[in-house]
Parts: C-alpha cells; sequence; structure tokens
C-alpha cells in the first residue's frame, strides 16, 4: 500500500531525507523511529504530499506523491506532529468542516462522526471550543479528523503525545485493533511505543534508514532491550554530528 523509493530532501545545506526506500503492506504497523532531527517528519510530510521530494517518489495505494497528490490526500489519513486546528471552532464543527472538504455527506456523514467520536473518546467535549480543550484532548481530535473517510493507510506522527497513561493505552489498542484491515506508518523516538503496537520498526539517523527488522528480531540478535538497541545503533551519528566542524 506504500511503497517509498529514494526519496531526498534537503533544506539548505542540511539533508533531512538522505535516499529512503521502503514499502509497507495491509496488516503491518511500521515504526518509523529515531531521535529529533533525524528525518521521520520530513519523511511523513512527503508521503502526505505536504512537501515535495527533492528527488523521488514514492505511492500510497497506487497513487504518485508527485504526479497525483489528491490521489493520495483522498486513500490516507494523516495525524501531523503538531495537529493544526482551528480554536475557535468546536470540536464537532471543526469535525464537519473536514467531512465538508472529504466530500462526506448525509447518513454517511453522520456515521463517520459518531463512529470517531466513539473511537477517539471525544463525545464530551463534541461542542466544547478546541482552543479551551487539554493537549490530549486536542491530540484526539487530530486523530478523529485523520480517521473520519475511514482510509486505508493512515500516517501518524507522535500519536500518543500529550496522552496521560490510560489515553495511550486507549490510543495503542485502537491503531492494534484497525492494523488488521490498514497500512499504518507511526513515526516516534519513544521506544515503548514501537514495542507496544509496531510489529516491524526502521530506526532512521541523519535521513538514512539504518534498520529495518521487527522489534522480536532485534531483540533476540542483539540481545538487549530496544532501547539499548536503539542507543548504539543511533550512536555513532550522534557523535559524527557533535564533532562536525561548523562552516
Amino acid at each position: 500500500m506504500i511503497e517509498a523509493k529514494d526519496l531526498h530532501r534537503s533544506f539548505g545545506p542540511i539533508k533531512a531525507v538522505d535516499g529512503i526506500s521502503f514499502s509497507v503492506g495491509k496488516g503491518e504497523v511500521l515504526g518509523f523511529l529515531g531521535p529529533n532531527g533525524a528525518g521521520k517528519s520530513t519523511a511523513m510530510k512527503m508521503l502526505t504530499c505536504f512537501l515535495p521530494p527533492d528527488s523521488g517518489t514514492a505511492t500510497i495505494c497506487g497513487h504518485d506523491i508527485v504526479k497525483d497528490a489528491i490521489g493520495v490526500r483522498r486513500s490516507l489519513g494523516y495525524l501531523a506532529e503538531n495537529a493544526p486546528a482551528y480554536g475557535e471552532m468546536t470540536v464537532g464543527s471543526f469535525l464537519n468542516f473536514i467531512c465538508d472538504a472529504r466530500e462526506i455527506n448525509g447518513a454517511r456523514r453522520k456515521n463517520a462522526l459518531e463512529r470517531v467520536a466513539a473511537l477517539c473518546s471525544i463525545g464530551s467535549v463534541f461542542h466544547q471550543s478546541i482552543e479551551t480543550l487539554s493537549k490530549g484532548y486536542r491530540r484526539r481530535v487530530g486523530l478523529a479528523q485523520a480517521l473520519i473517510h475511514d482510509p486505508q493507510v493512515l500516517i501518524l506522527d507522535e500519536p500518543t503525545d500529550g496522552l496521560d497513561p490510560n489515553q495511550k493505552f486507549d490510543v495503542r489498542a485502537l491503531i492494534q485493533e484497525m492494523a488488521k484491515n490498514k497500512c499504518i506508518i507511526i513515526s516516534t523516538h519513544i521506544l515503548e511505543e514501537a514495542e507496544a503496537v509496531c510489529n516491524r520498526a526502521i530506526i532512521i539517523a541523519k535521513g538514512k534508514i539504518l534498520v529495518d527488522s521487527t522489534p522480536a528480531e532485534l531483540r533476540q540478535k542483539h540481545q538487549m532491550t530496544l532501547d539499548d538497541i536503539f542507543r548504539k545503533i543511533t550512536e555513532h551519528q550522534r557523535r559524527a554530528a557533535a564533532y562536525a566542524p561548523l562552516n
């Protein structure tokens, strides 16, 4: 459902994404792991057509991110890192606005709103303005807008950021349930998150893929925790960056 081919993206002299390729199929939950500044969010923005690649491309459900951005956006749900929304809107009016953009009308709209309100546990704040919500509730509203059209592909950037432990448990359980019929990428630097919900992990640093495996295979190969594996694999890049000469 997702096929990335040699994606590159630079910001001036900084290579944020440096030639990454991977594929993700239905039923997979891919953890896109890396330290801050590794290129995770930039890669997500390219896959969701928020940023064009400098070179390379990707397809989402057969739609090319360069040639068919509309087809890509119709096929996926995207929870951005900061989950932007209109603060003065109520939760209900914001989700109705998303339905307008997604051309979800009539009985289908009513069913979609009821479904995401229950899935994301936002019924109690449905008539409350977004600017008055806690960070956790705002995150859940962001997840609701990504799910409202029941997409085949989900790309979630730090989906449990700002949630309390109970809310994290609920969202992780929801992701695992949805994974049966969807293709999901979760971008995170929280290793606990990857172990809880992902059946595959890519570790990225300095814009390059260093590892593409499963959490279980990584633990078996290295005989250490995923936390320790992550530090071991990314340490070389971290030290190189720390001692890079100033230009």
